[in-house]
């Protein structure tokens, strides 16, 4: 054997899975919670603010999600202007949670749909 064939069978074993007989199983509730945490980072809120709901669809997955978007507090006309319109922030949540979905499950994401649900607007802190 050359030293050729060993290094490229070295690299051939660490890069693809050994085949085991078996099978592999993840169930839906896992995905959803996968689903349901990757959106809440994502969109840059808590778990309890998204609603989440996972599907077949189309030889892969269709996810719906429902939030709560952090908005800049309405006195802060400066930062209003910088941020870009929430249709545009939606359509960037969409393809985050499309891709890092797709990156952890290993599955298609077919189809991301997101309704906002409503706003949340950071507290102020009092200096006193």
């Amino acid at each position: 054997m050359s030293t050729g064939t060993v290094a490229s069978s070295a690299a051939a074993s660490l890069s693809t899975p050994a085949r085991v007989p078996g099978s592999i199983r993840v169930r839906e509730r896992a995905i959803e919670k996968v689903s349901r945490e990757a959106s809440a980072d994502a969109t840059g809120v808590s778990r309890d603010d998204v609603d989440v709901e996972v599907s077949e669809w189309g030889g892969g997955l269709a996810v719906r999600v429902a939030a709560k978007l952090p908005i800049p507090d309405l006195d802060h006309t400066q930062v209003i202007s910088a941020e870009p319109t929430i249709v545009d922030r939606v359509r960037r949540l969409q393809e985050t949670v499309a891709n890092d979905l797709a990156r952890v499950t290993g599955r298609e994401i077919r189809r991301v749909s997101f309704s906002v649900t409503g706003a949340i607007i950071p507290t102020r802190k009092r200096v006193g």
